[in-house]
């Protein structure tokens, strides 16, 4: 692959680049916001590895430019550990995944490469088998990933399990006794609303970049994903 590292801490930057390199990747560095911008109008990448923390221009704002020129390369944003609002503002702002520095080459490696298959499966519908398509949602059970659009989705397991099941079944409505047996494994209701909480989680992240909410809900009856 083709990737563009934006990152300002210098070594931090080289050794990435290296090891990238070793991986059998094509890299490129830019060393702050304004370059990166320059770098994409320039080249073509197949993705992006960005810091968030950078001069003249923050990672947020460089993966806000892009999408808005039409860019539509996978992001990568690396966050310093403990800057919650970094990772938030970056995946609002269009970024595909995330992960916290240090990381080890191999793992960003390996997330940069189940970005661009997932950016190929919803251009080309070239997925695994056990996939599930709901109108811009991608679901695959067996790499525990999911996505709205070019957008890769950060689930906990609870709510994957909650988006799974209503991709399974979308097009009906599915109760929260059903969602209980099939994600909690639970035979019985419990006395809480553990569903619905799920579900709030869940619609926040569906549609964090401002998409309509996919989510239908009937009193007493339950829930259903539309297409």
């Amino acid at each position: 692959m083709k990737l563009l590292i934006v990152e300002d801490d210098t070594d931090y930057a080289a050794a990435l680049r290296d090891s990238l390199r070793r991986l059998e990747h094509e890299v490129a560095v830019a060393r702050d916001g304004r370059d990166a911008l320059l770098a994409l109008e320039r080249d073509g990448y197949d993705a992006m590895v960005l810091d968030c923390m950078l001069p003249l221009v923050d990672g947020a704002t460089v993966v806000r430019r892009a999408r808005d020129r039409g860019q539509r390369l996978p992001v990568l944003m690396l966050s310093a550990l403990g800057r919650s609002a970094d990772k938030v503002d970056g995946l609002d702002a269009g970024a595909d995944d995330y992960v916290v520095k240090p990381t080890p080459p191999e793992e960003i490696d390996a997330r940069l490469r189940a970005l661009v298959r997932a950016r190929a499966w919803t251009r080309a519908g070239d997925a695994p088998a056990d996939t599930l398509r709901v109108g811009d949602i991608v679901v695959s059970p067996g790499q525990h990933r999911a996505w709205r659009g070019d957008r890769a989705l950060d689930l906990a397991k609870l709510e994957f399990g909650v988006l799974a099941e209503l991709a399974r079944h979308a097009g009906h409505y599915l109760t929260r006794a059903m969602l209980i047996e099939r994600v909690w494994g639970y035979d019985f209701e419990p006395a809480t609303n553990i569903v619905d909480v799920q579900i709030r989680a869940l619609r926040r992240k569906l549609c964090a970049a401002g998409e309509d909410d996919p989510i239908l809900t009937r009193r007493s009856v339950g829930y259903m994903l539309r297409g």
